[in-house]
C-alpha cells in the first residue's frame, strides 16, 4: 500500500470516529503508526520550521495553547495537537491534519512518552515546565522520569527551555550551552515554607535537603543545596510584580533578553502565571518580540476543562481540573481565598488515565477550602472517598451530597447552586463532564479543532 493511501485511510478513520462522537484524536495516528512505524519522523520532516515540544506533569495543555496563541499573533502557522492527545498516536494524528500553510509543529507530549516522541520529531526546541508527583502507579517516582529526561536531553541537539524554579527541571540544563531558563522573581508571592506534600525536596546530586529562600508553588521556588552548592540558576525570562485577580485572571511584568512587556492573562492563579511564563520563554527561544508575546497571551482563552467558564441558564459553571496534590492545592488555595461561600462539584475517578490509586487526595489541602463550602456534591467512581476526605477536612456532613452518577450530580449541584458552581474533576471526569455538556449543547466538544 502506498504512503498516500495509508495516510488517506488513517484520516478517513479519524473522520468516522469524530462523526460517531468518539473524538478520533489518537485513533488515526495509532493506525498510521501500525502501518508506518516511522510516520512521526517522515511527517515532521515536511515542516519548514521543524517542531517544538512541551512537556510537564502539570499545565502542558494550557502552556501549549498559550504558545499557540502567541504564534498566531506572530503570524506563524502551526500544526498543534489542540485536543490534548499527547502520546505518539495523538501527535501523528495532528500531523496527518496539517494544512499546507503550516510551518511549525507545536506539540505537547506526555511526560513518559517524551523521549520517544521528541526524538522522532527531531525537536528543535524542548520546553520542560515541571515535574510533580502524579499517577505513581503508572509512571513511578519523579526520579524515574527525570532520569529518562536526562538521557533524552543528552542525546537531543535541541534548545532547552527550562523552569529554573523546579530543581529537577533546572538540573537538566546544567553545563549545557544555550539553555534558556525562566522563573518568577517576586518575593511578595513567596510562602513561608514548603507544603507538606511538596515533592522535590532533596538535591539530585548529593541527597541533601534543599534550603529554600522562597517557595512559590509546591517545590517551585528559589533554592540551594547546602552540601554541594547546586542552586537555582538565574532566569533569563522572568515574571515580576505579579498580580492575581482571583478566579478571573492575572498580570505580571515580563522581562526577557529581547525586551520587556506588560502581560495580562484571562486565566486564574499562580499556576497559570507559570504556564504563561513558560509559553513566553518558548516564544523568546523562537525570537518572537515581547510585544507580540504579550498580545498573544492577552487574547488566549482557557483550554477546555482548565479554568473554562460555561453559562448554564442563570448559573455559571467553572471547570478546574485537579489530578494530583500540587495542582489540586493551587486550585483549593485559589478558591479558599475567594470571598463568600462556594458551591462545589467534585468528581473523583480512578480510571487508568487518572491513576488507580486515589490516595493522593489525602495530601491535597481540602482544609483550605472547607470553611468556604456552602455545599459540596461528590460524584465519580470514587465519590464516597471524596466525600469522606471533605468530611475530615471540616466540611459538615449536612453540606455534602454523594451522587455517583455524573448527570444526576451535575443537575443536583446546579439546582442547589446560588449563582456559580465550581467543578473540580479529575482527568477522565473532566472529559465526561464536558461531553455531557456538549451533548446538551451547553459547551463545544472537547475534540473541536481550531
Amino acid at each position: 500500500m502506498s504512503t498516500d493511501l495509508r495516510e488517506s485511510l488513517a484520516r478517513a478513520v479519524g473522520r468516522l470516529a469524530r462523526v460517531g462522537g468518539r473524538g478520533g484524536t489518537s485513533l488515526p495516528g495509532k493506525l498510521m503508526l501500525a502501518m508506518d512505524p516511522a510516520a512521526i519522523t517522515r511527517l515532521a520532516a515536511e515542516l519548514p520550521r521543524g517542531s517544538v515540544v512541551v512537556s510537564a506533569t502539570n499545565g502542558k495543555t494550557t502552556t501549549t495553547a498559550l504558545a499557540a496563541s502567541i504564534l498566531d499573533a506572530a503570524a506563524v502557522p502551526v500544526v498543534h495537537n489542540v485536543a490534548g492527545a499527547n502520546m505518539a498516536g495523538g501527535v501523528v494524528a495532528a500531523l496527518l491534519e496539517r494544512r499546507p500553510a503550516d510551518e511549525l509543529g507545536l506539540f505537547e507530549v506526555d511526560e513518559f512518552w517524551l523521549d520517544t516522541v521528541a526524538s522522532s520529531l527531531g525537536a528543535r526546541v524542548l520546553l520542560l515546565c515541571n515535574l510533580f508527583r502524579d499517577q505513581l502507579d503508572r509512571y513511578g517516582e519523579l526520579e524515574t522520569i527525570a532520569q529518562r529526561w536526562s538521557e533524552l536531553v543528552a542525546a537531543l541537539p535541541a534548545t532547552l527551555v527550562l523552569n529554573a524554579d523546579d530543581p529537577l527541571i533546572a538540573d537538566l540544563g546544567r553545563g549545557r550551552a544555550g539553555t534558556l531558563y525562566f522563573g518568577i522573581e517576586d518575593a511578595a508571592l513567596a510562602g513561608p515554607s514548603l507544603d507538606h506534600a511538596a515533592d522535590s525536596k532533596r538535591c539530585r546530586h548529593c541527597g541533601a535537603a534543599y534550603d529554600y529562600a522562597r517557595v512559590y508553588l509546591g517545590h517551585l521556588g528559589v533554592y540551594s543545596c547546602p552540601q554541594c552548592a547546586m542552586a537555582r540558576p538565574a532566569p533569563h525570562v522572568s515574571a515580576h510584580n505579579v498580580k492575581l485577580d482571583g478566579v478571573r485572571g492575572a498580570s505580571f511584568e515580563l522581562r526577557t533578553p529581547l525586551g520587556d512587556a506588560a502581560v495580562a492573562i484571562a486565566l486564574p492563579g499562580l499556576y497559570n502565571v507559570y504556564n504563561a511564563l513558560a509559553a513566553a520563554a518558548l516564544a523568546v527561544a523562537l525570537e518572537i518580540p515581547p510585544a507580540i508575546i504579550a498580545s498573544g497571551l492577552a487574547t488566549a482563552t482557557a483550554v477546555f476543562g482548565r479554568g473554562e467558564r460555561i453559562t448554564i441558564g442563570e448559573r455559571e459553571l467553572a471547570i478546574l481540573l485537579v489530578k494530583n496534590p500540587a495542582g489540586a492545592n493551587e486550585v483549593l488555595r485559589l478558591l479558599g481565598a475567594q470571598d463568600g461561600m462556594h458551591d462545589v462539584l467534585g468528581v473523583l475517578n480512578d480510571a487508568i488515565a487518572d491513576g488507580r490509586d486515589v490516595s493522593w487526595i489525602w495530601d491535597a489541602d481540602f482544609e483550605t477550602l472547607a470553611p468556604r463550602v456552602r455545599h459540596a456534591t461528590c460524584s465519580g467512581t470514587r465519590a464516597a472517598e471524596l466525600a469522606l476526605r471533605l468530611k475530615y477536612a471540616g466540611v459538615p456532613v449536612e453540606r455534602i451530597t454523594v451522587t455517583a452518577d455524573l448527570a444526576a450530580a451535575l443537575a443536583g449541584a446546579l439546582e442547589r447552586c446560588e449563582s456559580e458552581l465550581y467543578a473540580l474533576p479529575t482527568y477522565t471526569a473532566m472529559l465526561a463532564l464536558r461531553e455531557l455538556l456538549a451533548r446538551s449543547g451547553q459547551a463545544p466538544s472537547s475534540w473541536a479543532r481550531g
